[in-house]
């Protein structure tokens, strides 16, 4: 009788074990269909799907780290910064030696701009590995977003020492060093563009070091290579021309800005740009020619609903000079009125309304001129 009990017993236990061991494996295998279900919704966009797969893994096994992950990140794909954070702190908490949670919290900190935290994360992951250029890259970018652009260049040399094509690397490089040394900053800034041409941010910011070291020649290269590279965008030959002219050399600024002309007729910052060089001469040399040219090029751009506030004030100042200050005072008004304002409108307001006698319009505008322009005082 009693060894029948233990018999019957012992099967009980058996089967219980296999029904729990039966239990287990079907919910694995659940928890790992609903990941898969979560990430094919995520290569196809659908983050409220992958969110619904992922929290249903999360249901069934609390404590996994790769499931807290991939929520974590879909809420940070999603802009849901605060439900990531606590997903993904969740993750690093389940797995202290794994990187990715922490590289993420900092990539959420930084969506966030909480710059020095997200440099901090990312300082974590590298004490786990200090070989992952891509995390070097984005420490010092962290370092250089909360204004410490010094503390950014050690841990970019190290990026780049371990991958020297890293382009992007080297152009942070380059803005990091500017402040401090224009031979390592153009060293840097040439490297960049060296390893990809078509790097546009590079080459703008070399055109810039170009010019700020007085080789002019230089800068007119690299602003040529932009607009070749990019030749849909006419602000690319405008920007050729208006360099041509901060380097007296008017003659070739009006024959690039002709050309943009020719070959964007529609766009408006061409003429703007055409009607700011003959403004210049007009304005200087008390030019008529020159400041009816001005005109010519500013009046139907000024007259498009979409003029921007930089246009129409320098319209405001041509009329302003050929004498017709009524007409001045009405097209600086509207410059003012235009976000984001030209400085210059508000000083070009207060003398043509000084000299209609309308005072308290030249004194608002005076003093706005003065705040913008000296916000100090």
């Amino acid at each position: 009788m009693k060894r029948s009990v233990v018999v019957a017993a012992g099967v009980a236990a058996l089967i219980a074990a296999a029904v729990l061991v039966w239990v287990d494996a079907r919910q694995e295998r659940e928890f790992r269909r609903l990941i898969v279900v979560g990430d094919a919704a995520l290569g196809r966009g659908q983050t409220f799907d992958a969110i619904e797969a992922f929290s249903g893994a999360l249901a069934l096994e609390p404590e996994s780290m790769l499931a807290h992950l991939k929520r974590g990140d879909t809420y940070r794909r999603r802009g849901e910064f605060t439900a990531a954070l606590r997903d993904l702190n969740q993750a690093a908490a389940l797995d202290a030696t794994a990187p990715q949670p922490i590289e993420l919290l900092g990539d959420v900190h930084v969506a966030m701009a909480r710059y020095e935290t997200a440099a901090t994360d990312y300082q974590r992951y590298l004490a786990l590995d200090d070989r992952a250029s891509t995390v070097l890259y984005k420490l010092a970018l962290a370092y250089y977003r909360a204004g410490l652009a010094t503390r950014a260049v050690d841990p970019l040399r190290k990026a780049v020492a371990l991958d020297d094509r890293f382009a992007e690397a080297h152009y942070l490089m380059g803005l990091c060093l500017r402040d401090r040394d224009l031979e390592q900053a153009l060293r840097a800034l040439t490297h960049a563009v060296d390893v990809n041409a078509t790097f546009a941010a590079a080459r703008e910011e070399l055109a810039r070091v170009y010019e700020e070291m007085g080789r002019y020649q230089d800068a007119i290269d690299q602003l040529q290579a932009l607009a070749a590279l990019e030749p849909t965008r006419a602000e690319r030959l405008v920007n050729v021309g208006l360099a041509y002219a901060r380097f007296g050399r008017q003659d070739a600024a009006v024959l690039t800005l002709g050309q943009a002309a020719e070959r964007y007729p529609a766009a408006s910052v061409v003429y703007t740009a055409l009607g700011r060089i003959w403004l210049a001469a007009a304005d200087g040399q008390r030019d008529p020619a020159a400041l009816r040219k001005a005109i010519e090029a500013l009046q139907p751009a000024a007259a498009l609903a979409s003029a921007a506030s930089e246009t129409l004030t320098l319209y405001g100042r041509a009329l302003s000079l050929s004498g017709n200050t009524a007409a001045a005072e009405r097209t600086l008004l509207q410059a003012v009125a235009r976000l984001p304002v030209d400085p210059l409108a508000y000083r070009y307001l207060s003398d043509v309304a000084r000299r209609l006698g309308h005072t308290s319009i030249a004194r608002d505008a005076a003093m706005k001129y003065a705040a913008l322009t000296h916000p100090a005082l």
